[in-house]
């Protein structure tokens, strides 16, 4: 299996009003994310690519111009944005335009990071 990875950054602001008030992650806070995103494929195509990586450019548009220095409470509608759900939405987002999307990683910090993979 054949499997490349490009990597994509955004800061933006949440807030997860569902936590108890006293949780540090129930207060608005920021995180300059880093999306981590993984295709794979059997084989390369005639081009010797899993996928070319200037291909994955509408996703760094797309969090350039809806993502990035916002709100994602306000972007999403809810408050439940964790980085889980990132990665959820990142995968589906990419899986609808990229078919060899195989998983998405969202990290808030350094040593923290959430992965779908279906």
């Amino acid at each position: 299996m054949y499997r490349i990875t490009k990597e994509f950054h955004l800061s933006a602001s949440h807030q997860l009003n569902h936590l108890p008030a006293d949780h540090q992650c129930a207060r608005l806070h920021g995180h300059n994310y880093v999306v981590v995103v993984e295709l794979a494929a059997e084989t390369l195509n005639d081009d010797g690519f899993v996928r070319d990586y200037h291909d994955l450019s509408p996703l760094k548009r797309y969090i350039d111009e809806a993502l990035d220095h916002r709100h994602l409470n306000d972007v999403f509608g809810h408050s439940k944005v964790t980085s889980e759900f990132l990665a959820k939405h990142f995968y589906d987002w990419c899986k609808q335009r990229f078919p060899e999307t195989s998983s998405v990683r969202v990290s808030e910090t350094p040593k923290t990071w959430a992965e779908y993979r279906p």
